[in-house]
């Protein structure tokens, strides 16, 4: 006989007292303070780049820099009609308490789940609220201890990983951005309905993090892309492949280093050079 989350004798998969699968989501909207708010409480403006002052001042795990042009083309010209743009940097302030909405109880939940298992709280670097979603930095040698954690907690319960993705903070101008490389890990509750994100920051010359998919099955194809697209090792993977470039191809083509256009394409005897090797018209 199946029974319902309220009939006496069920036993249910979510917290008696909490929501339970099903219920209304916890939509963006519904959860985290606004951005003026959050500004307010991380301190200086996202565009100084500035920690608040429980946070010693540091600068950000993400620094905040200015963009110009559209594909970052330097030296030859830009043919695209972007040279002129210019961006200005950005980058969320560290959050600080309250954050608002549910995320305050998932993070309570989150460090007593830690101290149980014998995982520092410092393994948190920074925990970020922008736009109503809720970002932890960790650091990348607790990553998979901290994943197992949110996956198997009966109070967190975030069964899936959606997604492992790579960013590259690296500047434009070539100016030295410390721990460019990133590594971004979407995560689902399917029990609570709430999403939340990890984020690894790593430097090009030791890009290794530890897999996840011991605990994300799901996660084998991502780390693959990520480390084709990327060039992040990551440690463990059972068979850590390109998947999308041919096997002998070299260098890791979403990196801003990456030569941009990749190849030169050629129309029957006639060349198109990649476009930061074409001539500037003006």
């Amino acid at each position: 006989m199946t029974t319902g989350p309220d009939d006496p004798g069920s036993t249910g998969t979510s917290k008696d007292d909490k929501e339970r699968t099903g219920a209304a989501q916890s939509s963006a909207e519904e959860s985290g303070t606004s951005l003026d708010e959050q500004r307010a409480a991380g301190g200086e403006s996202p565009e100084t780049g500035a920690r608040p002052a429980s946070m010693g001042g540091e600068v950000p795990v993400a620094a905040t820099r200015t963009r110009s042009g559209m594909f970052g083309v330097r030296g030859t010209g830009d043919t695209s009609g972007f040279g002129g743009l210019r961006l200005p940097g950005y980058a969320p302030a560290p959050a600080e308490r309250p954050y608002g909405g549910w995320f305050d109880e998932m993070a309570d939940e989150l460090g007593a789940a830690m101290d149980q298992n014998g995982i520092p709280r410092a393994a948190i670097e920074q925990v970020t609220v922008d736009r109503g979603e809720i970002t932890f930095y960790v650091q990348r040698e607790k990553v998979a201890e901290i994943a197992r954690t949110l996956r198997d907690d009966p109070g967190l319960r975030f069964e899936f990983c959606s997604a492992v993705s790579g960013v590259d903070y690296s500047s434009p101008d070539g100016a030295p951005v410390d721990k460019s490389l990133h590594v971004v890990y979407h995560l689902l509750s399917m029990t609570y309905r709430r999403r939340i994100r990890l984020e690894v920051s790593l430097n090009f010359d030791d890009p290794h993090v530890p897999s996840v998919v011991e605990t994300y099955p799901t996660a084998d194809w991502h780390e693959r892309e990520t480390w084709d697209m990327f060039g992040v090792i990551f440690d463990g993977h059972p068979a850590l492949t390109r998947i999308l470039m041919p096997d002998d191809w070299d260098g890791h083509p979403q990196r801003k280093s990456y030569p941009l256009g990749g190849i030169p394409v050629e129309y029957k005897g006639a060349e198109i050079p990649p476009p930061d090797e074409r001539r500037a018209y003006s």
